[in-house]
């Protein structure tokens, strides 16, 4: 079947799902609100390879999951498409080209540290602001739009602030799951359609154990059998499977694993950051610079494998494994009433992240402010990519320091 022909059901060729998720992974600049546009420019009006009812139904179920929604969208849809081979796929094309980029930045931080003007890396944190103020203002907009959920973001914000924890951060949002289910309303939802997914119910139960048991498992293994390695894999994989609303929202929880042990410095945490938005693909390759510049062995190219595989396995295993039973559990109240809270709850936990650490270690000077006031014009108002604007910026922090 030709590539304008095609529609949800109809297989490809594992082949064709690469390099269709390569090329939107070179390409695929803002975010993931941005990647989802460019998935459904790509299959669903392009190549057809969906219909617009499957498309949004499967949006749907992965901003109710855990984790980074483009990617888990990309890897349903290669799984749609090609089955496990295809998902794998998928997930490998759109996600390497920004885990390079950044692990190669990483390397150029780690060696280039004496070098490279700190006026640059102080203009990426500056930017870092900017983006995760973007990130809130948009995020609180559908997130938030009533008075009961603006006070459950902010309430969760001031919980976050007072008790900086990643089980302060894990409470938050269970506290807004159950605060949803109690004070808030669902609008009804849809007809289901069928993506076509070739996954029976045992396999989708065996990947919610295994799921299950990694999480529950790993902080036990890592406590009786101390080893470097065995806690990367820990954080990262509970980072990766509690992280509700994806992209942004994974700054504070990653935050609060790598910088209070000493494994990466504030400084090179933000300037990451900041430079992560320079790049294509999903945010979480972020994962791939924190493993390269951790002051703990390993780090490295061995480092950036680990922190990335450890972070996007909860998005294979929970895709697989809520699949086959999505069509019940979206239609259920309950759910989607807990979600709700949920959703508001993870807006005040990036609130809380733009001011610690985002903005207390940003914003040092009124020139600072300045600068990331003008960051925030050309990202909200002006509408330039992001990946001109940490140029932008990282230029005007090294013109700053220059006049400093």
């Amino acid at each position: 079947m030709s590539e304008n022909t095609d529609q949800t059901g109809t297989r490809q060729p594992v082949g064709a799902v690469f390099l269709a998720f390569l090329v939107l992974g070179f390409t695929s600049f803002g975010g993931p609100a941005a990647h989802l546009g460019y998935f459904r420019e790509a299959f669903v009006t392009r190549r057809r390879w969906l219909d617009e009812r499957a498309y949004a139904d499967l949006v749907a179920l992965c901003q109710f999951l855990p984790g980074p929604a483009s990617s888990q969208v990309g890897i349903g849809i290669g799984l749609a498409k090609a089955g496990l081979p295809g998902a794998l796929a998928a997930w490998f094309a759109f996600t390497t080209p920004s885990a390079i980029a950044l692990m190669l930045f990483g390397y150029g931080v780690v060696e280039f540290s004496d070098v490279l003007s700190s006026g640059v890396l102080h203009g990426l944190k500056v930017v870092a602001v900017a983006v995760v103020a973007q990130a809130v203002w948009g995020m609180a907009k559908t997130l938030c739009p009533d008075t009961p959920r603006v006070t459950l973001a902010v309430l969760a914000a001031a919980a976050v602030l007072a008790a900086p924890t990643p089980w302060m951060q894990v409470a938050v949002i269970v506290t807004g799951g159950i605060a949803g289910l109690a004070m808030l309303r669902a609008e009804d939802v849809s007809d289901h359609v069928d993506l076509g997914i070739p996954i029976g119910k045992g396999m989708a139960i065996a990947s919610l154990v295994i799921f299950f048991a990694l999480l529950a498992g790993l902080p036990l293994l890592s406590a009786a059998y101390p080893s470097q390695i065995l806690t990367l894999i820990d954080s990262f994989f509970r980072v990766g499977s509690l992280v509700f609303g994806g992209g942004h929202v994974v700054l504070p929880l990653l935050q609060a694993e790598v910088v209070p042990p000493g494994w990466v410095s504030d400084d090179l945490f933000l300037a990451g950051y900041g430079a992560t938005q320079a790049v294509p693909g999903p945010l979480f390759t972020f994962a791939s610079y924190l493993g390269t510049v951790s002051g703990t062995v390993p780090n490295g190219w061995l480092g950036a494998l680990i922190c990335l595989l450890a972070i996007f396995v909860p998005s294979f295993l929970l895709v697989i494994g809520v699949l086959p039973f999505w069509d019940a559990l979206r239609r259920l109240p309950t759910i989607r009433r807990a979600l709700l809270g949920v959703n508001a709850a993870v807006v005040g936990l990036l609130l809380a992240a733009l001011y610690n650490p985002v903005w207390t270690s940003g914003i040092l000077s009124a020139a600072d402010f300045a600068l990331g006031m003008a960051a925030f014009t050309l990202l909200v108002f002006w509408k330039l990519p992001p990946w001109l604007v940490v140029l932008l910026s990282a230029a005007g922090g090294w013109g700053l320091s220059a006049l400093a």
